[in-house]
């Protein structure tokens, strides 16, 4: 119990800086959900249950559109396929007894900077973590949103773009310790920042979307990673705060 509770403490705490960062990206894309006809409950339960920027973002424009709901279904379900891998590779780092409950729970609750502090963590992941950065992210996006459509229109339009780049900045926060401590993911790092960029400026991508893009990148660059700078098992030590947990309860 003290060590799920520990868990959930540092979790919340690891989330605050990503609640900061969401509030003002969905804070923007409350902008957007007005133009599509949102009002400000609509668009709560949207972010509530969509955590990603740019699926939001299709969404809208799919109901400013006035599509049908199996192509709103199909176009996010394109734009947050990297999720999919995501929560491949994050359960990897549960204990094998974790029940399916816990890992569907920490499944729904993925975003690219929940994951990135999740995957940075040592040691065996515990799904009171992620809780912990869940209860505190999730509300904050939600929040933004339903906030942005109340009163987004109100700030100058230059203010609202300016928010926008603070996730970027917190992700690149995220990755920058862990590439400092390991260079074989420095490298990894690296090599992602120049493939994207690459991706980007190659016609033959141009009909990709950019989650298809990264869910590509990350499959190729993560295999050959795998292959070639394998992670031994008995690397993987428990967490710091988890270890003085156990101590104490033993």
């Amino acid at each position: 119990m003290n060590r799920n509770k520990n868990a959930f403490t540092n979790g919340l705490r690891d989330g605050i800086p990503i609640a900061l960062g969401y509030f003002a990206v969905a804070f923007s894309l409350g902008i957007v959900a007005k133009k599509a006809g949102l009002d400000p409950l609509q668009g709560f339960l949207s972010s509530l249950l969509n955590h990603a920027s740019a699926g939001e973002y299709a969404e809208f424009t799919v109901i400013l559109a006035n599509a049908p709901y199996i192509e709103m279904a199909f176009v996010i379900l394109v734009t947050n396929i990297r999720y999919l891998l995501m929560s491949c590779a994050l359960s990897q780092k549960f204990d094998t007894d974790t029940s399916l409950i816990h890992r569907f729970l920490v499944g729904f609750g993925i975003t690219d900077e929940i994951f990135g502090i999740s995957i940075g963590r040592t040691g065996r992941l515990n799904p009171y973590y992620n809780y912990g950065a869940m209860a505190i992210a999730l509300p904050s996006w939600a929040m933004g949103t339903a906030i942005g459509i109340v009163a987004g229109n109100v700030l100058p339009l230059s203010v609202v773009s300016a928010l926008s780049v603070a996730l970027y900045g917190m992700f690149i926060a995220i990755i920058i310790p862990a590439s400092k401590t390991n260079k074989i993911v420095g490298g990894v790092v690296i090599v992602s920042f120049a493939a994207s960029f690459a991706a980007s400026r190659i016609p033959l991508f141009d009909r990709m979307s950019d989650s298809m893009k990264i869910s590509l990148l990350t499959v190729i660059i993560a295999g050959l990673a795998a292959v070639l700078f394998p992670v031994k098992d008995e690397d993987t030590v428990p967490t710091e705060p988890d270890k003085e947990v156990a101590e104490h309860d033993a």
